[in-house]
């Protein structure tokens, strides 16, 4: 569990998935990341966030507003998928509902991912989005993320033509 002022990110709970689906289901919110996902869709990729923390010590981590305790998303490490350019490395990540946009919790959570990873001992981090996606591209920005133009590709799970197939490279260094 990581804790910042305003937030906590933490294991999924099943209690999460219900409005993890209505997020799924928002056009504006998947925009950028794919088809609108199912409760089972859902529920699978909360599982599958649990797992990573078992294995690897941390995941996409629901994220909670410390306030209320509502859902507001996910986000954290995780390892990079396989068949990319990042597979096994430290990726970093986050998708938040619409209703909580633009108060700078998609930041706040990022930066507290990224110091945790520090302290992990990773010496680099990464994150991927298709270039359309200038919300998460400023989050990057504002991590202190860089763009690697030498390392865009093609996602491997996405068909050839499909519009979000291309897909950026963002990387940031263990600060010294």
């Amino acid at each position: 569990m990581i804790e910042t002022d305003r937030l906590i990110l933490r294991r999924w709970r099943e209690a999460d998935i219900a409005p993890f689906h209505a997020m799924g289901q928002d056009e504006e919110v998947m925009r950028f990341l794919g088809p609108p996902m199912s409760e089972d869709d859902c529920r699978a990729a909360a599982e599958r966030q649990n797992a990573f923390a078992e294995t690897f010590g941390r995941g996409f981590w629901a994220l909670e507003r410390r306030e209320d305790g509502a859902f507001l998303g996910f986000c954290g490490v995780k390892p990079g998928t396989e068949g990319t350019p990042i597979a096994g490395e430290p990726e970093i990540g986050w998708r938040l509902a619409r209703g909580a946009w633009g108060q700078g919790f998609a930041t706040e959570a990022a930066a507290a991912a990224l110091a945790a990873e520090w302290q992990r001992g990773s010496v680099e981090v990464f994150a991927i989005t298709v270039p359309a996606n200038l919300r998460s591209r400023r989050v990057m920005e504002r991590l202190g993320m860089t763009r690697d133009a030498q390392g865009d590709f093609d996602h491997p799970a996405l068909a050839p033509g499909d519009p979000l197939r291309h897909h950026l490279l963002y990387r940031i260094a263990t600060p010294v």
